[in-house]
């Protein structure tokens, strides 16, 4: 008689490369994207629902709503779907669980502003309850114009969707919320009186970036790092996020929104945060943002004659990029001859507590410059006695701690090392952690890792109003001093690190190569 005996999973051991891999549950959700048609659900929101459903990540009961202003029949928004999906996401699709995903997606194609079509939406979210069996939890991601923010907020109160007592009702909101401080606390006056903050997801899709969150697990998970990571041992601190494109068929937004808003009043100044943060008493949402804001109030608004001493920006004019001839930020099309928007900023910026007093930390963006490559650097300050200086040495060099985010996620460590040989030189070194090899996987998009944490309810990478606010607090005045000062605009070559004045600006220090 056979026997099947099965084997016994504490006698396999575990695998370490996949601990922690695991999914975690995801409630039932209709999710209803405003703005399904544009950009951003075509490249980043679609292809992550596929790769989650690819996954398995989503829930059994699952159903997707795209909201756009044109109408279209359920079918063609399908393709619509089916085609954005086979172009941008990260893996192959399966035809199988594509077409599973499409035969839960429907449209409804309004006018944002228009009250009387939400009561469709409501109609139809009802339709999908009673088909599932039973209400299911309710988010709305507003992937709109920023202006239709307030619009659509409104809406969803007058037709009774912004709030459910049997169900989770959540309002995710993309960047930029506000484009400036007043108009960031108007926005939150609107939201904040249709719902409870707990309710509000405000997307940074920075912080859904793997090496991102790596940066409080190295930080608090290895104590080697923690004895030196003050004032007394760090001499600067260098976040970058340079791009090598110019700004494509974004003309519309981008002369309005310019660098300084662009990337470095949300993403960077987030990145900042979590680098110079105290450890939070856990890693629950409001523990770990309370920390973060507090580093944000640390750093005192700059006066308009700071802004002078402590900031630069500048656009890029024609030059060589990837061995092509480029033209200038204003010939590309859509951009106004005259315009003044910079497509560069570098800014100085000093955290004012106990642990960060006197530090520098500089924050650089660019398009068109030499490479495309997000980091955060941390320079050590050097050591005091040098004594390994000799012919053909390139000698003692401070170490550095580099977190990168795009394009090969990953950490290196740079050490000074002996050069084989008889004589005492010294060169650096580096010691290096690639997310895709350490894990033996792709790292997942971050919208992906965003879409599922909302769904989940978990609000940790998600922007609290009180830090967007700060966040404004300090870019504002910026802003106001640039308007002010109609001179100061320098200018950077296509394909190179860009302008001098950066340079000036890090002096002592230099800038790490891009």
């Amino acid at each position: 008689m056979a026997v099947d005996v099965k084997p016994d999973p504490a006698t396999l051991g575990e695998n370490p490369l996949i601990e922690g891999l695991e999914r975690l549950p995801v409630p039932a959700t209709t999710l209803t994207i405003f703005g399904a048609t544009g950009d951003l659900a075509h490249r980043k929101l679609l292809p992550a629902l596929y790769n989650l459903a690819h996954e398995g990540a989503l829930p059994e009961r699952f159903n997707l709503i795209g909201i756009s202003r044109r109408e279209m029949p359920d079918d063609e928004f399908r393709e619509v779907a089916r085609n954005a999906i086979k172009q941008y996401s990260r893996r192959e699709p399966d035809a199988t669980v594509l077409e599973g995903l499409l035969s839960r997606v429907r449209y409804v194609g309004f006018d944002f502003a228009d009250v009387e079509s939400y009561k469709k939406l409501k109609t139809l979210i009802e339709e999908l309850d009673e088909d599932g069996g039973g209400k299911l939890n309710r988010d709305f991601y507003l992937s709109t114009a920023p202006e239709f923010f307030p619009v659509i907020v409104k809406a969803l109160k007058d037709a009774d969707l912004n709030y459910d007592p049997d169900v989770d009702v959540r309002c995710i909101i993309e960047k930029p919320f506000g484009v400036d401080l007043e108009s960031a606390r108007e926005l939150q006056s609107v939201v904040e009186h249709v719902f409870r903050e707990s309710q509000v997801y405000r997307i940074d899709h920075y912080l859904g970036k793997e090496t991102v969150q790596n940066v409080m697990a190295f930080r608090f998970a290895n104590f080697m790092f923690e004895p030196v990571w003050n004032r007394n041992y760090i001499e600067n601190i260098q976040i970058t996020a340079a791009e090598d494109i110019g700004i494509g068929t974004r003309a519309g937004y981008y002369d309005q929104a310019g660098a300084l808003r662009d990337l470095v009043q949300n993403h960077m100044l987030q990145l900042l945060t979590l680098v110079c943060m105290e450890p939070p008493a856990s890693f629950e949402a409001d523990k770990v943002r309370d920390e973060k804001v507090k580093v944000l109030h640390a750093i005192t608004p700059p006066t308009p004659e700071e802004v002078r001493q402590c900031t630069v920006r500048a656009q890029y004019t024609a030059g060589d990029e990837g061995g092509e001839d480029v033209g200038g930020y204003l010939e590309e099309e859509g951009v106004p001859d005259d315009s003044r928007t910079e497509t560069y900023a570098a800014i100085k910026l000093e955290v004012h507590n106990w642990r960060w007093a006197g530090v520098p930390i500089y924050l650089r963006t660019g398009k068109r410059l030499t490479r495309k490559v997000t980091e955060i650097a941390v320079q050590l300050k050097p050591v005091p006695h040098l004594a390994f200086q000799s012919q053909g040495s390139v000698g003692v060099q401070p170490n550095q701690l580099v977190l990168t985010m795009q394009p090969n996620e990953g950490v290196s460590l740079s050490l000074g090392a002996k050069i084989p040989g008889s004589s005492m030189r010294i060169r650096p070194v580096n010691m290096e952690f690639l997310y895709g090899s350490a894990f033996m996987s792709q790292s997942p998009e971050a919208y992906e890792r965003l879409i599922m944490d909302a769904m989940r309810g978990e609000a940790t990478l998600f922007t609290r109003n009180d830090e967007v606010l700060a966040q404004w607090a300090i870019i504002d005045p910026i802003l106001k001093a640039w308007d002010a000062d109609k001179g100061k605009l320098h200018t950077y070559e296509s394909g190179s690190a860009g302008p001098t004045a950066a340079d000036e600006l890090i002096a002592p220090h230099k800038w790490r190569g891009l």
